[in-house]
């Protein structure tokens, strides 16, 4: 029923929890944890900033070692479990299978390059996870031609062992020009 409480919780707790939310608003905002942006709450105050530039330092890290084929450079950003969803909607499961899948295309395609260009990065720093969304890009010499395709990408990152390592990303096509690879729907 609407305006019931769930769970067996009576009025009197439902009013004191008000009361005391209502207390830390007027005290200066938000709990510790959710303010200072670190997991568990301990940190510096002003870390979900800090957190979502270090992600963005990470990212950037991240294209730099596509853009130098280098595998171990971009295996640095996955937790061990990363899950990848690729343009094409293949799915890679693990750093291990997702840097087979960049040394495979480095060796096949000797001139592709990716750069992922974060448009948002949002830390929810009581779990020590964040979001990050933006736009990517890519291209390549195909036999027929050169292709660039590009779109929209999603990640998320957990903070392990007191470091920020992708878990998932997600890759979303919106575009694709040149060779026939464009025209091949997977």
């Amino acid at each position: 029923m609407i305006g019931r409480p769930a769970c067996g919780w009576r009025r009197g707790a439902r009013t004191a929890l008000a009361v005391a939310a209502a207390a830390g608003a007027l005290a200066g905002g938000p709990p510790a944890a959710l303010a200072q942006g670190s997991p568990r709450g301990a940190g510096a105050p002003g870390a979900p900033t800090d957190d979502a530039a270090q992600i963005r330092r990470l990212r950037q890290a991240s294209n730099e070692a596509i853009a130098r084929h280098d595998t171990a450079g971009i295996g640095a950003a996955f937790a061990d479990h990363v899950i990848v969803v690729t343009s094409r909607s293949d799915r890679n499961v693990g750093r291990q299978a997702n840097l087979a899948s960049f040394a495979a295309q480095f060796a096949a395609r000797p001139d592709v390059t990716y750069r992922r260009s974060p448009r948002e990065v949002r830390v929810f720093a009581p779990w020590g996870m964040a979001s990050e969304a933006g736009e990517w890009r890519g291209s390549w010499t195909e036999p027929d031609g050169k292709v660039a395709i590009a779109g929209r990408y999603f990640a998320k990152w957990r903070r392990i062992g007191g470091r920020w390592l992708l878990e998932s990303e997600t890759y979303v096509p919106e575009r694709c020009t040149g060779a026939a690879y464009c025209s091949a729907v997977p």
